[in-house]
């Protein structure tokens, strides 16, 4: 198997004859990632008869975390929307924000979404507010895309108690509760620079199909009577309370009865499982249009975006296994560079090879967090500039990218420039903070 500099070189010459693939000869996503995914085992030198175990099993493990909550998040999408519920959140966020600062309303309630709930489920549950929102502000489709993606993925990953920062402030040593307000606060700035500013930025540059659809669709969708708008955000509110009931159950009962009833209520795929259910019921009197054309067309586009969002994860597997990642390792601990830049460009790295930010988290706390006290940095800090890492450089090797890509109705390049980009600047803007902080030290409690 190729080890050393050859490792990267043939990561890229993936990454390259991937995007040629979709961009240029217009090969169908799926069968581009798999096809790539499998020459990409062979190029490294994966031995023959293991090529389709690791392919498949990469595949597999992606949706064993994603396809139910794929699937259930379409069918929970399409009856929002056919009872009208997205367009009076829509309604009610622009009384609160404003047309022109909507944008960054969304962007903070990803953000504030994303701390209890995974970025993927997230990202699948507030989609339904894109085209929406896009519609009623006249404010491009891809500028809401890119508030709602960055905002989850850098709570996602400055925010605890998601894991990758749980794992982060475990390993270097900090204290939890201060490094969730300090993270907070590196988070805010990183979101309106990198979802919000530079959402508006490249929403003027970027035109998608879906725009021209979107009122004729919204014309279509016209309900039996109008919802309230209590009824709207409590059935969107429903998966995310599940969700977020887990999470408190654990800190505040561990070990009891109510821990492990909320631990199977508040899952991912039973919350959002529970919400579809209560979804038909509850919704049926405000939709006009026939429950089997609803479900159809959300099989048809849950389906595509699974097969996709699996195949992202065989790519990504095979990359895992081909042990870029140790590589990598051994080969930035030689650079002389500062402490907190070093961090963040680790985990960046990582997080561009590896395609999981959660993964880049843990590896880089793993071997920087024990070094805190020799490196002579606060370990919040050197934890906060860890997490701005992992926000930016999401590839097609990351699911997470083919999430944004699918349900926000982008074409690869699209996405690049907004999920890829966005991300990286929210990044760059989070370590600024971080950087800030570290003006403070000795001042600021934990720094």
């Amino acid at each position: 198997m190729l080890t050393g500099p050859m490792l990267i070189v043939v990561f890229l010459i993936a990454l390259a004859f991937l995007f040629l693939l979709i961009i240029k000869w217009k090969v169908e996503p799926f069968l581009a990632l798999a096809f790539t995914a499998f020459a990409t085992a062979i190029a490294i030198g994966i031995p023959m008869k293991e090529v389709p175990g690791v392919v498949t099993s990469g595949f597999g493990s992606t949706l064993t975390g994603v396809g139910i909550l794929i699937g259930l998040g379409v069918i929970f999408g399409q009856f929002l929307g056919a009872s009208g519920a997205v367009e009076k959140i829509a309604s009610s966020m622009l009384k609160i924000f404003g047309i022109k600062k909507s944008p960054a309303g969304l962007a903070l309630s990803g953000t504030v979404v994303s701390i209890p709930v995974y970025f993927d489920a997230a990202f699948v549950i507030l989609s339904g507010l894109l085209k929406s929102l896009a519609s009623r502000t006249g404010i491009s489709i891809v500028t809401f895309v890119t508030a709602l993606g960055v905002g989850l993925i850098t709570a996602h990953n400055m925010i605890a108690p998601t894991p990758g920062p749980m794992v982060v402030a475990e390993n270097t040593g900090s204290d939890l509760g201060l490094f969730i307000l300090y993270g907070i606060i590196v988070a805010i700035p990183a979101t309106l620079v990198g979802g919000y500013i530079y959402g508006m930025f490249i929403g003027k540059r970027i035109k998608t199909e879906d725009e021209v659809e979107t009122v004729e669709e919204e014309v279509k969708q016209l309900p039996r009577k109008e919802i309230s708008t209590a009824m709207s955000f409590g059935m969107l509110s429903l998966p995310i309370i599940l969700i977020l009931a887990n999470t408190i159950s654990q800190m505040l009962f561990p070990g009891t009865f109510i821990e492990t009833l909320f631990g199977f209520l508040g899952d991912k795929n039973v919350a959002l499982l529970i919400s579809v259910l209560a979804a038909i019921v509850l919704l049926r009197p405000y939709i006009a249009e026939d429950s089997g054309k609803l479900y159809t067309e959300a099989i048809a586009t849950g389906g595509m975006i699974i097969l996709i969002t699996g195949a992202g994860g065989a790519f990504g597997a095979v990359i895992n296994h081909s042990g870029i990642g140790d590589y990598l390792i051994t080969t930035m601990q030689s650079w002389s560079i500062p402490v907190l830049l070093l961090a963040f460009i680790f985990t960046q790295i990582l997080r561009a090879s590896l395609g999981s930010s959660t993964v880049a988290l843990v590896t880089t706390s793993s071997i920087m967090g024990p070094l805190v006290a020799d490196l002579g940095v606060s370990p919040i800090l050197l934890g906060l500039a860890i997490c701005a890492g992992g926000i930016g450089l999401s590839l097609p090797n990351d699911s997470g990218f083919w999430v944004v890509n699918r349900f926000g109705k982008l074409t690869v390049t699209q996405t690049l420039k907004v999920w890829t980009l966005g991300g990286f600047i929210a990044g760059l803007t989070a370590l600024a903070t971080v950087y800030v902080l570290s003006l403070f030290s000795g001042i600021l409690p934990g720094i």
